[in-house]
């Protein structure tokens, strides 16, 4: 049975994957041919960018009065649009096969599609913060410090956007979890990277669920769905098998690669004198000097 997430997740440009010849830079300085937004299945990106303008005032504001702020915005848009509320719909019906006391949630995207999820299950939602401070919403949406909300001895499910290799998870959301003496029980995400996130997080003791995966065979069904081209396909098969190894061959392959980046200023070439900082270009790729 065809995953209707997948036709999403390229519908609303959660994933996109490069022309030929034109790879999209990653935070870490290196090169990949596929990006993804998950938080873009709001229904857009200028939805998603929107909430995201909404969550950041609201967590700067008085945390009492974040989840009501956000809660307004995600409300709306569940209905009106339908891909999302579907979305949410999926993971509702995941996280009510789960044995937990409340939703929690990580700043910022956490937000899009663990607070809905816990409305929808008449459950409480732990909304954590980047500096660690936690704010429960109970099922009646009454917000309150998390010290005071009686959370010891029970057990949430976090819902995430994305897993990649679960470094928040480890840094930050599980701690937070704990120092409330409650336990993150299971993980739940809408994509899982497949870059060991899903091993990481068993070790720790929540174990993941997750929507979609992304392997090559995400990328063969979005190909008989039109999404995406044979070439397109080609190039992402090739970073899955061994991402250095793309990175390697794309620079040999275009030798003056680097030298454009950086000459067009900006985010790209930040990222490609990073690439070159961290060690990641061959010698034959570097700017000449």
């Amino acid at each position: 049975m065809e995953n209707p997430i997948i036709s999403w997740l390229f519908e609303t440009d959660a994933v996109r994957v490069c022309p030929e010849g034109q790879p999209f830079w990653y935070t870490s300085g290196k090169l990949g041919p596929f990006y993804i937004n998950t938080q873009f299945l709001y229904g857009s990106e200028a939805a998603a960018n929107s909430l995201l303008k909404t969550i950041e005032e609201a967590c700067a504001g008085e945390k009492l009065a974040f989840y009501d702020k956000v809660w307004a915005d995600i409300s709306a848009q569940l209905a009106a649009c339908p891909i999302y509320a579907q979305l949410i719909d999926l993971l509702t019906e995941a996280a009510a096969k789960l044995d937990v006391d409340f939703v929690s949630g990580g700043e910022r995207r956490d937000f899009f599609f663990s607070m809905p999820v816990a409305r929808k299950l008449g459950l409480g939602h732990l909304s954590i913060f980047k500096d660690l401070s936690c704010v429960y919403t109970d099922k009646d949406g009454v917000s309150m410090d998390a010290a005071q909300a009686g959370l010891a001895g029970k057990k949430s499910v976090h819902i995430a956007d994305l897993i990649t290799v679960a470094s928040s998870y480890i840094r930050a959301w599980i701690p937070a979890v704990e120092s409330l003496g409650a336990k993150i029980a299971y993980s739940l995400a809408v994509v899982d990277r497949d870059q060991g996130g899903s091993e990481i997080l068993a070790k720790a003791g929540c174990p993941l669920t997750t929507l979609v995966t992304i392997k090559p065979e995400l990328f063969e069904q979005a190909k008989a769905l039109g999404r995406v081209t044979d070439a397109q396909v080609a190039l992402v098969n090739s970073f899955i098998a061994d991402p250095d190894k793309f990175m390697r061959d794309f620079l040999l392959a275009h030798p003056d690669f680097l030298a454009n980046e950086i000459a067009k200023g900006g985010k790209s070439a930040q990222r490609a004198e990073l690439c070159i900082a961290s060690g990641f270009a061959p010698a034959e790729a570097l700017p000449k000097t």
